[in-house]
């Protein structure tokens, strides 16, 4: 019973000592494994000599047509629309009939202040005939009171010697006091008459403007193209009641057009100079050739503080435009030296870019001054910058992770 009972305890425990010696055995006869050795990725470029030119930059605006001729032909006064004679869009010829209203809204005012005015008249010879009869009535009263007071002296007198009674002095005196009120009451007639001519002659001129304003309203009443124009809208039709001051028809003369487009503060002082040397800058309508080349012949007043607003001259074409048209346009400006062109992926958020250095990139800050066409015909940029030397090797080949440092590998072209 003892043999037995160490043999069933004895036996597994055997079995588990000799497999772990194994285990240890083979553990420890088992090879060191190799340790991986890091490798740098190395990326896939291609990369262009840096060759310093002379080149003119162009920029690419976008603007707006416009019109400082435009008209807004308002009504003259308040009426009726007689009639239409032209539509949106037409060419009209100088002195060509565009819009009538009624004239009977104007003849009404006219006749009023023609009358206005022929009172004013007669009321100006009233008044100088009063006038002339006052400077005659007052010689007169002046006379009379003279009398008066020749009388009042000689009763005087003998009112003194007592051959008088005292009735008759006072009476003498009353008379001379209102013959004396007379001749002052005259004499104000007289010097009023100055003021009074005066007042009726500022109502007379007055007048005679309203009268004026009346007939040029009527005269206007029949409203015609005072240039060679192009409709761009009518704003009312026959038998609408219009007020004075509305707009009836706006049109614009047909060599009156210009562009205007914003410039970028960063050109702004190259396009100045360029003017104030009286040097053409030529623009020219993108994918539309036979819209150009428009010169450009002033800068707004005003600047804001991404640039200011340029102006360009259209000239002949502007039978084939219209106010508010949108268009995008490439303005050449002068020549500068030592600018390099690179492609537009070179170029990283508008003001890096890369140089292969020992098999590695370097970053380096530029200066964009425009675009300018390659050998091929596609758009490259200009860039200046005092970090590149002629012959660097500029990386072209656009990559996302690109940072100073990064190994790449030039591709043979």
């Amino acid at each position: 019973m003892t043999l037995r009972f160490s043999l069933k305890y004895l036996v597994p425990i055997l079995i588990l000592l000799l497999a772990g010696g194994i285990y240890h055995v083979l553990l420890a006869s088992k090879p060191d494994p190799e340790k991986p050795v890091l490798r740098e990725k190395v990326w896939q470029i291609r990369a262009i000599d840096a060759i310093p030119r002379e080149l003119a930059p162009s920029l690419t605006l976008y603007g707006r047509v416009e019109s400082p001729g435009q008209l807004q032909a308002a009504a003259p006064g308040g009426g009726i629309v007689d009639a239409i004679y032209v539509r949106d869009g037409a060419r009209v010829a100088t002195d060509q009939l565009l819009v009538t209203l009624d004239e009977r809204d104007f003849a009404a005012a006219t006749l009023k202040f023609e009358a206005d005015l022929r009172d004013l008249e007669n009321q100006i010879a009233e008044l100088q005939i009063r006038h002339r009869a006052n400077l005659a009535s007052l010689e007169t009263e002046r006379e009379l009171l003279a009398l008066s007071r020749a009388e009042v002296e000689r009763l005087q007198k003998l009112q003194q010697q007592n051959l008088t009674a005292e009735s008759a002095l006072n009476s003498a005196r009353s008379e001379y006091g209102r013959q004396e009120l007379a001749v002052m009451s005259r004499q104000l007639e007289v010097d009023r008459h100055p003021a009074q001519l005066e007042i009726l002659r500022a109502r007379l001129d007055r007048a005679r403007a309203q009268l004026d304003e009346a007939r040029l309203a009527m005269s206007r009443s029949e409203l015609r193209a005072p240039f060679d124009a192009i409709v761009s809208h009518v704003g009312v039709a026959a038998g609408d009641r219009v007020a004075i001051g509305q707009t009836l028809i706006s049109l614009f003369p047909v060599d009156n057009l210009e562009i205007r487009a914003h410039l970028p503060s960063t050109h702004i002082a190259a396009v100045q100079q360029a003017l104030a040397l009286d040097v053409g800058l030529q623009a020219s309508v993108i994918d539309r050739p036979e819209l150009g080349p428009f010169e450009l012949r002033r800068l707004a007043g005003e600047a804001e503080a991404t640039g200011i607003d340029a102006f360009f001259e259209i000239g002949g074409s502007s039978e084939q435009m219209r106010p508010g048209e949108l268009l995008t346009i490439s303005l050449a400006l002068p020549p500068l030296d030592g600018v390099y062109a690179v492609p537009y992926q070179a170029i990283y958020g508008n003001s890096r870019l890369y140089r292969v250095v020992d098999e590695r990139l370097d970053a380096i800050d530029v200066r964009t001054v425009g675009q300018a066409r390659g050998a091929g015909g596609e758009m490259q940029v200009l860039v200046r910058s005092d970090q590149i030397a002629p012959g660097d090797a500029i990386a072209v080949t656009h990559l996302p992770n690109a940072v100073s440092g990064l190994k790449v590998r030039v591709q043979d072209d």
